[in-house]
């Protein structure tokens, strides 16, 4: 099938996202950001119910709040006392699961030249997360505690329409559970109602290609091991 302009470029935008973890200190202009976010607000919700709230860090915001996680991150008793709100991940993992995570977290690893038995180089990459990979803006998502399942679901299409609309634009993301242990120092330091429940957080800017962290390609299954045609 001859592929037309547009989904040649769908196609590119879509099979060119991945999660950077190393960016440029290159500003990302506002009106990129705001353009950004008006397209990803065009994702569906069950009853036009837009359940997404977004929260722009740049500047000192961001830097209190990296600082702020950072602290606790480094503090093993802090550790300890932050717990998330929603699992994310399952209790129990089992096969494939459990093993498409090894995976993808022993292949960031190596290409960084971190072994298993380093610890505490492990536990420094994990707290690159906390500083949005250096990227000069960071996004908090939030979501209203009334919402439920369904409306989850629908904020997953608007996270996904963000880093395509970045992407778009020569910009790149990392969307970023590991913020959810944090909660409860994010909603501080923003001074978020309490009504609204962390979602997760994004890293947003420009790429660093020097950075061997983001020539980590991930694998993708075939469909034919996750689609049944039903004639």
């Amino acid at each position: 099938m001859i592929q037309s302009p547009t989904q040649q470029c769908v196609d590119e935008v879509i099979t060119s996202r991945r999660s950077i973890r190393a960016f440029l200190p290159t500003a990302v202009e506002r009106e990129d950001i705001q353009a950004i976010l008006e397209v990803a607000a065009r994702a569906p919700s069950g009853s036009n119910t837009q359940p997404w709230k977004v929260y722009v860090l740049t500047g000192n915001t961001l830097t209190q709040l990296s600082s702020a996680i950072l602290a606790a991150h480094n503090d093993s008793e802090q550790v300890q006392a932050h717990k998330e709100e929603y699992n994310y991940y399952p209790v129990k993992w089992i096969t494939p699961y459990l093993e498409r995570r090894r995976k993808v977290g022993w292949d960031l690893y190596a290409l960084l030249g971190l072994g298993r038995e380093n610890k505490a180089g492990m536990h420094a990459q994990h707290g690159r997360n906390y500083a949005f990979f250096d990227a000069p803006v960071g996004l908090i998502l939030t979501i209203d505690r009334v919402m439920e399942q369904g409306s989850w679901l629908d904020y997953g299409m608007f996270l996904q329409n963000i880093m395509l609309a970045a992407r778009a634009r020569g910009l790149d993301t990392c969307p970023q559970a590991a913020f959810t242990q944090y909660h409860k120092i994010i909603h501080d330091v923003l001074t978020l109602p309490e009504n609204e429940m962390l979602v997760c957080g994004m890293s947003l800017g420009y790429a660093d290609q020097s950075k061997i962290e983001n020539s980590l390609v991930t694998e993708r299954d075939e469909i034919a091991k996750f689609t049944q045609f039903l004639d």
